[in-house]
């Protein structure tokens, strides 16, 4: 029996994750494939032996406050795949946390994969050093990261973005004046940035009073803080239903990651929103060569949409912001979000299992 051990530490890579297991079962039904995943990962069919919960962190000093436990359960992790020697080791995004235990697997003749490539063009470019040590090959899900790891002779395909198989363009929509707010789904980002966009959904109905305005949260780990917080505010909350509500929104309120990315996939008009702890961005914005921070706004190499990062990211540049795109017409903007869906929809999942498989039996 073939084994698969596979790593997805966030709430993306899981969503990410979910359709490369259900790929690699529909290729080869005996599979074993198992390890640290969310739920749904675990509903295609991966074994998890550890929670996905315990690693799903951003920022500097947030990952300092979890570091032991991140060390004592990478270490496990490294334990027990050492002793079972899986054919392949999968690391899903999360590059600080899985690296490390793809260069221990691959120093033990374990075969690695890195799935999602880190943002290394954009920033810490040294780590290159770090992932030609860990990785064997990485599946990449934009084709301009081919380009930089060719040229740092590390083996990379491009095998577009699982995401634009599960999503595709809207078509004809009509305006609902439904505003949809996406605080993220690290506890930490959630509460930096979502009383500001409760604020900045404040001014906007003052402004238009037909406006309305649901908050989608990413899992139920902050909703008696989130319903507190929203308290009297005619702002409806519902958990794990963004895709749902994002079908109908006229904008979204979006925290910067894999959601902006889902949204522009789907067409829809988006503020991004960016919030780290004071020194966690001290560090890293040293550290960017981008000059964007959002997915559409870097496949593009253009501003798509706008961002509003650190300071910028307050209520009263959100509710602005927003009012702008609500008053204009959308369609020239809809118009690229369609190009890169198109771009990115390769049936991903599928090569990407067609690659691992083939990869194990090399």
């Amino acid at each position: 029996m073939t084994k698969i051990a596979i790593s997805a530490a966030e709430t993306s890579g899981d969503l990410i994750g979910s359709s490369l297991v259900s790929a690699l079962k529909a290729q080869d039904s005996e599979l074993h494939i198992e390890g640290l995943c969310g739920e749904k990962m675990q509903k295609a069919g991966c074994v998890k032996h550890w929670d996905m919960s315990l690693v799903n962190v951003m920022g500097f000093t947030e990952v300092l406050k979890k570091l032991p436990s991140l060390l004592k359960l990478r270490s496990a992790m490294v334990e027990f795949f050492s002793q079972q020697k899986p054919d392949v080791f999968i690391g899903v995004d999360a590059p600080d946390f899985n690296f490390v235990i793809e260069k221990k697997l691959k120093k033990q003749s374990v075969k690695t994969i890195h799935f999602v490539s880190p943002s290394v063009w954009a920033w810490r470019q040294s780590r290159v050093k770090k992932i030609k040590q860990s990785t064997d090959l990485i599946l990449c899900l934009f084709p301009f990261e081919v380009d930089f790891y060719k040229r740092h002779n590390q083996r990379a395909v491009f095998v577009g973005h699982p995401l634009a198989e599960q999503l595709t363009p809207r078509k004809n929509h009509a305006s609902s004046k439904q505003i949809l707010l996406m605080p993220g789904s690290r506890s930490g980002e959630v509460k930096r940035l979502l009383p500001e966009l409760l604020s900045a959904a404040k001014l906007m109905a003052k402004q238009d009073p037909t406006l309305s305005f649901h908050l989608a949260l990413a899992n139920d780990e902050l909703l008696d803080w989130a319903q507190a917080l929203v308290g009297q505010q005619a702002v409806e909350i519902s958990v794990d239903t963004a895709h749902q509500h994002m079908q109908t929104a006229d904008l979204v309120l979006v925290a910067s990651g894999t959601a902006a990315l889902e949204l522009a996939l789907v067409g829809v008009p988006m503020v991004v929103v960016y919030k780290l702890s004071a020194m966690s961005y001290f560090i890293a914005s040293r550290l960017v060569k981008s000059p964007y921070i959002s997915l559409p706004n870097v496949i593009a190499d253009k501003s798509l949409v706008p961002e509003l990062i650190q300071d910028d990211a307050n209520a009263h540049n959100i509710a602005t912001e927003a009012m702008k795109i609500l008053a204009n017409d959308q369609a020239n903007l809809v118009a690229e979000f369609n190009q890169i869906h198109q771009a990115l929809n390769l049936h991903a999942s599928e090569e990407s299992a067609k690659l691992i498989l083939e990869f194990i039996h090399e």
